[in-house]
């Protein structure tokens, strides 16, 4: 019998040989050469009729998604877009927003009724003072 230290050590000697073994493997069936690869080679046999097709249906593949997506965020804008209203925060700040918009609107009227008042004022006094020079 082998003692537990024996058969682990055993073991680890068995799979460092193993690991070795197919390394060698894997290394033999490597091409010995360290050459590049030269892109010339070959490029007259090239179909450039088919090379000019596959450019021509992923041109048209483009346009046709992009159309697609156009169409989509102009019309269903929903389907793409996620759903604000479900995130009830965001609603409730973009709805204190509008909420503060509208007063500022309110309030800039009012402002603008007062400040009418003081320019016609204004232009009196002005006119007053062009009369007596």
């Amino acid at each position: 019998m082998v003692p537990k230290r024996g058969k682990t050590t055993l073991l680890l000697l068995l799979l460092v040989v193993a690991t070795t073994a197919v390394m060698g493997q894997r290394r033999e069936r490597r091409p010995a050469t360290t050459d590049e690869w030269n892109y010339r080679d070959g490029s007259e046999k090239v179909n450039m009729r088919g090379v000019s097709n596959l450019t021509q249906v992923l041109d048209n593949w483009r346009f046709d998604i992009l159309t697609q997506m156009k169409t989509l965020l102009k019309d269903d804008h929903q389907s793409l877009l996620p759903d604000y209203a479900r995130i009830q925060p965001l609603s409730e700040a973009l709805d204190d927003l509008y909420k503060e918009f509208n007063a500022l609107k309110a309030h800039l009227g009012d402002l603008t009724e007062k400040f009418v008042a003081i320019e016609t004022f204004i232009d009196e006094v002005k006119t007053e003072r062009a009369n007596v020079r």
